[in-house]
């Protein structure tokens, strides 16, 4: 049998076992993160001087003790003094065996989001792009028959005609530059993981950025100088993270505007997976961007593959981020309001007996 503690500590989501008087009496390992504080730090607390809620539920709170009875709050924001608040989920139960005392877990609207598109994100791109593959190579054949045949055509065409065969022309080319992207999805290969200093990939992201498509932007690095090494492949990550700086640069005015590039520890995260199995995921790194945010109508649905919020965009290059990150054993989400632009990757840091 499995230790009570043991699952106590393994809840995915901040817990806090509240007493009669409505102190802190326990939290575990999650809340201790949400909070950025020990337990020992809150024990004996006021629960209502630790979190704080935009709406007033003390009230709700006591009537639950005294029936008894379970109390559920949505779509809330929940703070604390050393975070912003997050929209979250209360679940409030009353534990049994202890009179008076009650269980409060918060899930974060951003966590209640990764725990539910783990697998289905993975799947439809790969039966997407598994479809799209096996066209791929016959169709970019006929197409190469077309582009030349316009190109003959055009030799003996007035001005005025020309412009169909470049229309043409052009538009093969596009479609062929697409099929090669597929091709690229579908032949990308396991990630050769070894310890990694994730700065190293993040500051050679950047001044590649600077040099190219983000010249015209501000990339400010934010990075926590103690984070331990990440397991994983660097080329591919690179690639993620270049993917993810270009989205941004792409979408800010051509005037310019700023990137912020975050690293930080979060020693409490943990993937949970459908089958049951889960993972830490301590290494957060975050793609911060000042553009207009994403669309309203793709952003469930940003990292399938052929959802583009760009005219003339494949739709692609999140969907690449994702798999990558999803061969990492690592994870993905992205919050977006005008103004304010997230993308979140959660990593592995270096297994032990893995030599650095």
């Amino acid at each position: 049998m499995i230790p009570e503690n043991a699952i106590w500590a393994s809840l995915p989501v901040p817990a806090f076992v509240i007493d009669q008087d409505n102190n802190i009496q326990d939290v575990n390992s999650a809340g201790e993160g949400f909070l950025n504080a020990s337990s020992k730090t809150v024990t004996g607390q006021s629960v209502w001087s630790q979190i704080r809620v935009d709406t007033p539920i003390e009230e709700a709170f006591d009537k639950a003790r005294d029936k008894s009875t379970a109390l559920f709050v949505n779509d809330v924001d929940v703070g604390c003094g050393s975070r912003a608040p997050l929209q979250c989920a209360l679940q409030i139960a009353p534990l049994i065996g202890q009179e008076g005392c009650m269980i409060l877990m918060i899930t974060p609207r951003e966590l209640a989001g990764r725990m539910t598109q783990s697998h289905s994100v993975k799947s439809a791109a790969q039966s997407a792009i598994g479809m799209a593959e096996m066209l791929a190579h016959e169709i970019k054949n006929p197409l190469a028959g077309i582009t030349g045949a316009a190109q003959l055509l055009s030799m003996n065409l007035s001005s005025e005609d020309l412009e169909l065969t470049d229309l043409i022309v052009a538009e093969s080319r596009r479609i062929v530059k697409l099929l090669e992207q597929v091709e690229q999805f579908g032949n990308l290969s396991e990630p050769d993981r070894k310890p990694v200093n994730i700065h190293d990939v993040l500051d050679r992201a950047r001044r590649s950025a600077l040099l190219g498509f983000g010249a015209h932007m501000k990339i400010i690095e934010d990075y926590d100088p103690s984070l331990p090494l990440a397991y994983g492949d660097p080329d591919q990550l690179l690639q993620v993270v270049l993917n993810l700086l270009k989205n941004a640069s792409e979408a800010a005015d051509p005037k310019g505007g700023t990137i912020r590039i975050h690293s930080y520890f979060e020693h409490s995260f943990r993937l949970r997976r459908s089958d049951g199995s889960g993972q830490s995921l301590p290494l957060q790194v975050e793609i911060i961007d000042d553009g207009p945010g994403l669309p309203e109508k793709i952003k469930d649905d940003v990292f399938d593959p052929f959802v583009s919020g760009r005219e003339n965009g494949t739709g692609l290059g999140l969907a690449l981020v994702s798999k990558i990150i999803s061969d990492h054993d690592g994870w993905i989400s992205v919050t977006s309001v005008p103004g304010r632009t997230v993308f979140r990757l959660s990593l592995p840091r270096v297994p032990r007996g893995v030599s650095n």
